[in-house]
């Protein structure tokens, strides 16, 4: 019998995080956890007055990220868990839009919180390019993300880029996604098991 593990998916907007973590639900028998974006109350507004609105839209964030990770930290070891975002990226974000008193208090309310959160077994980061984010972006026609800026996807792409080049709290899988399509091809679904499997494998034990 192969240990349950935990997966979890990151990388820029539109890179396809959601997309995957659902086919892998599947790959792996898991449990799918998706992260609650689209309840934030503050992130159509967010995405038209950026400067008006990050705090609220980074606190509700985190406060939601923290809840359901909660419940995370009490499934994981008793089944397998997919997970389309890494708690982590919730500072990655706020080091984004946040400065001043508002990312002093933002800070200290995070790092309560992830003192809490287990870690991933394997963290899986999708890098793509900024043609192909913005394409992606374009393509699932979200209203709140019809206007967004290819400059504010450039600086997080970078800020993703930073932070992934120096992850260590979890084995850490990179694969670059330009030329794949896991939802429409499974030659492509099959690559992308097989290179989680190969990373998987330092960190699966098998129970008798």
């Amino acid at each position: 019998m192969i240990a349950p593990i935990y997966i979890a998916i990151e990388g820029v907007i539109g890179v396809g995080k959601t997309s995957l973590a659902t086919l892998l639900q599947d790959e792996y028998n898991a449990q799918a956890v998706m992260e609650v974006f689209e309840e934030n109350p503050f992130l159509s507004s967010f995405y038209h007055e950026p400067e008006r609105y990050a705090f609220q839209v980074q606190v509700a964030f985190l406060l939601s990220r923290y809840q359901q990770q909660r419940v995370i930290g009490e499934q994981a070891g008793r089944r397998s868990l997919v997970s389309d975002y890494l708690f982590a990226k919730d500072q990655l974000f706020a080091r984004l839009n946040l400065s001043g008193d508002e990312w002093e208090t933002y800070h200290q309310l995070y790092h309560v919180m992830a003192e809490r959160i287990i870690r991933p077994d394997l963290v899986v980061y999708l890098r793509a390019s900024t043609d192909t984010l913005m394409e992606r972006i374009t393509r699932r026609g979200r209203p709140y993300e019809k206007n967004m800026a290819r400059q504010y996807i450039e600086r997080l792409a970078a800020t993703y880029e930073a932070f992934f080049a120096t992850y260590n709290p979890s084995p850490l899988l990179i694969i670059d996604s330009d030329g794949l399509d896991f939802v429409g091809c499974q030659g492509d679904l099959r690559y992308v098991r097989q290179q989680l499997d190969a990373a998987l494998g330092r960190v699966q034990v098998v129970i008798s």
